[in-house]
């Protein structure tokens, strides 16, 4: 089989310096706030998954290792910008604006953890697979119909690449030259499939070509990287030059979510290799403290602050009215219907009451 090469694009080596002679474009100041999000998007997610362990939220999937492929990638979008996240991406929605008690009110099965804030065009998280890029093709088509400046980035992982909305969206973004930036998280597994069973092409960035547009492989956890070939992308679909397809390689060190088990399909010894050597906070750390742009000692301050900043969304977040089984009738139809209503009403004698 013959195929194109996509090299593996990325910016920080082993041992902290950069790879390459091109520039490095952001500030001081800028990587100090890349890492920060990056820092307090893996407490949360941490925090988050003992919630669950308590019962305190529900069912959670945890991205902890994917921080520089979800955070790199949504750190240029613009406020009029369109983000179209996929279920695991909470980094990435913090990073263009979503708050913290929202997404543990999602967790929670609250209603409001689902609602599209007035002031950000992002929408809710994508449980089913992957209902979220046709969306974003849509939205970036309409943006480009009424002359917007606008971008929609959508983020998913390997498996949508084996679903037809996958194929459906980067063909009609092709062909009409949408500006949209397809960011695929490749971690090795969709639940419980390793990549090789998903798919015969050597990558997903390939897949690129046959529809016609730019495909780029960059490593995932590596955040300048990410950061460098997802704003290329950006400004490409700002002019006009029409979609791209990001394969960003990454490992999803964690279970699938806090239901399942991976010990059952794969060996913990590469999940392990990948935390200790592959860590994308660490090795961007590394980075930073090598240039004096960070230190171990002020990381102690900035850690208790996040963890300050965590319990008290959780504590609004708890605190906020709690939903009831029969709240799930109220927010299908504006009017509810009558087999709703009559649901409703079973729900409530049958179920809520108790003898």
């Amino acid at each position: 089989m013959v195929s194109q090469t996509f090299e593996l694009i990325r910016r920080i080596g082993e041992d902290g310096e950069l790879i390459g002679d091109k520039i490095l474009e952001l500030s001081n100041g800028e990587l100090r706030e890349l890492y920060s999000k990056m820092l307090i998007a893996r407490l949360f997610d941490e925090r988050a998954f003992r919630l669950q362990r308590q019962g305190r939220i529900g069912t959670y999937p945890p991205y902890s290792g994917q921080e520089a492929s979800q955070i790199g990638s949504t750190f240029l979008l613009e406020k009029g910008d369109w983000l179209f996240p996929y279920g695991r991406d909470l980094a990435a929605c913090f990073t263009f604006g979503k708050d913290m008690k929202s997404a543990l009110l999602y967790a929670m099965g609250h209603k409001d953890g689902s609602k599209v804030p007035q002031d950000l065009n992002i929408f809710p998280l994508a449980i089913m697979i992957p209902p979220q890029i046709p969306q974003a093709v849509g939205a970036a088509w309409a943006s480009k119909l009424k002359n917007e400046d606008r971008v929609a980035l959508t983020t998913f992982g390997d498996g949508a690449t084996s679903k037809g909305d996958f194929h459906e969206g980067l063909n009609m973004a092709a062909v009409l030259e949408a500006p949209v930036v397809f960011f695929c998280q490749n971690n090795k597994w969709a639940i419980s499939v390793p990549i090789e069973k998903q798919m015969a092409t050597e990558t997903i960035a390939q897949k690129a070509i046959a529809y016609g547009m730019k495909g780029v492989r960059v490593d995932g956890n590596d955040v300048l990287a990410v950061y460098d070939v997802t704003k290329e992308a950006i400004i490409r679909a700002r002019n006009g030059e029409g979609p791209t397809l990001i394969e960003a390689v990454t490992y999803r060190v964690g279970p699938h979510t806090t239901s399942d088990d991976p010990t059952r399909y794969r060996e913990e010894s590469t999940a392990e290799e990948w935390r200790t050597t592959r860590d994308p906070i660490q090795l961007f750390k590394n980075f930073l403290i090598k240039r004096g742009i960070w230190s171990e000692q002020e990381e102690v301050q900035v850690v208790e602050d996040m963890k300050n900043e965590i319990n008290i969304a959780i504590r609004e977040a708890e605190a906020t009215t709690k939903t009831t089984i029969s709240d799930i009738f109220d927010h299908v139809y504006e009017t509810p219907t009558a087999d709703l209503v009559m649901q409703k009403r079973e729900v409530e004698t049958n179920i809520l009451v108790k003898p």
